[in-house]
């Protein structure tokens, strides 16, 4: 199964999250996601893999996202326009991402993963 984990390394939640892949011995390509920030195309295809609402994406408890006033303007946003916010800065995105063909996890939380990777 190819992984493609997408993370900002200095946040504390993705270096857990990749203690427990490599403890898992789970191979993965490393992803910068301010670096490298998921494109619009990218995102529509992880929503629709996730099954879960664009919503779902964002980084609510990141400095940027109550910065920018989000909660607000997404009440009233299409899912386009989430999609355009998303793409626009790699930190209004949730991390760690995990992207495989299977699926996709969002955050880390250890008890999903390990049923998401038996």
């Amino acid at each position: 199964m190819s992984v493609l984990f997408i993370n900002y390394p200095k946040c504390s939640t993705c270096i857990n999250a990749r203690k427990w892949l490599e403890e898992h011995n789970i191979e993965f390509i490393s992803r910068h996601i301010v670096e490298d920030n998921p494109k619009k195309d990218e995102l529509k295809k992880y929503v629709a893999l996730s099954g879960l609402p664009v919503k779902k994406f964002f980084n609510t408890s990141g400095v940027l996202y109550r910065e920018m006033k989000l909660k607000d303007r997404l009440a009233t946003a299409t899912e386009d326009e989430m999609f355009d916010i998303l793409s626009s800065n790699g930190m209004l995105v949730k991390r760690p991402l995990v992207i495989t063909e299977k699926g996709v996890l969002i955050g880390f939380k250890k008890d999903k993963w390990e049923e998401f990777f038996k």
